[in-house]
């Protein structure tokens, strides 16, 4: 009789980053007036030590889209998947990465 072997940890809950952390998020919408503000704020919401200097700004080939890197400090994957649900979820955002 062979003994059956612990079961691994549920996967969803395994992380391969180390918190806290420094964590770069990028964040692509329209480049309209208030897209940067919207997104540092949002930034703030969840990073209490978020440095608005380090938001890394680029702009498409055509000037309409804007992409806005941001970089927070990671505490938890439930607060990276809340922040990401916010920024999805802000009409200004197209895409989160």
């Amino acid at each position: 009789m062979t003994s059956a072997s612990p079961p691994s940890e549920n996967p969803r809950t395994e992380s391969l980053i180390d918190y806290p952390s420094l964590f770069p998020i990028k964040v692509m919408g329209l480049k309209v007036d208030g897209m940067v503000h919207a997104v540092t704020a949002i930034a703030e919401q969840f990073d209490p030590f978020f440095d608005a200097n380090t938001v890394e700004l680029r702009e498409s080939t055509g000037g309409k889209y804007l992409g806005v890197t941001i970089t927070v400090t990671a505490t938890s994957r439930e607060q990276l998947d809340e922040l990401y649900r916010t920024l999805t979820s802000h009409p200004m955002v197209k895409v989160v990465l």
